[in-house]
């Protein structure tokens, strides 16, 4: 199963529960990355831009679906590669979803995350419209997130995919 979704909706949070509750593997793209490159994402937006990122993030996300058979959370800006999404047409995903309110009250909209360093509610909102019609397109289920802590995402996810725990 691969979670998409916006920065900030719980990729990573509720990933680890739908492994724990389907016994099996858990893995984010974005850990991947820190780890290989030895620093943050936000550190190699900064010193390479974001090109040079998605670069780095299209070949992450190609070895983690090759390699991982659980639970893998994406990056926020993933799906805008027409490969990554061509590769993902192949495993089941969810698109968890969430409003600008939603982003507001769980990120604060930081300066933490790159892409929203300057006016991060219009940023946020030009992400998303720019990115929900490819969350959509590669997605077998999309689960709002807003208001739900994260067992009752996970649980959501759960039954739109009907599956049932380990």
């Amino acid at each position: 199963m691969v979670l998409v979704g916006p920065m900030g909706v719980g990729k990573s949070t509720v990933g680890a529960l739908l492994a724990e509750r389907l016994g099996c593997g858990y893995r984010d793209t974005d850990e991947d990355i820190v780890a290989e490159q030895g620093r943050t994402v936000a550190d190699i937006f900064v010193d390479e831009g974001e090109p040079a990122f998605r670069g780095i993030e299209k070949r992450a996300v190609g070895r983690a679906l090759a390699e991982h058979d659980g639970v893998l959370a994406l990056g926020g800006g993933s799906v805008l590669d027409p490969d990554t999404r061509a590769l993902l047409a192949g495993h089941t995903v969810v698109y968890l979803s969430m409003d600008v309110e939603e982003a507001v009250k769980r990120t604060g909209l930081n300066t933490a995350r790159p892409l929203l360093a300057v006016n991060p509610r219009r940023q946020w909102r030009d992400l998303m419209e720019a990115r929900r019609h490819l969350y959509t397109e590669v997605a077998q289920a999309v689960v709002p997130t807003d208001g739900r802590t994260p067992e009752e995402v996970a649980a959501a996810v759960l039954d739109a995919l009907e599956l049932k725990e380990a």
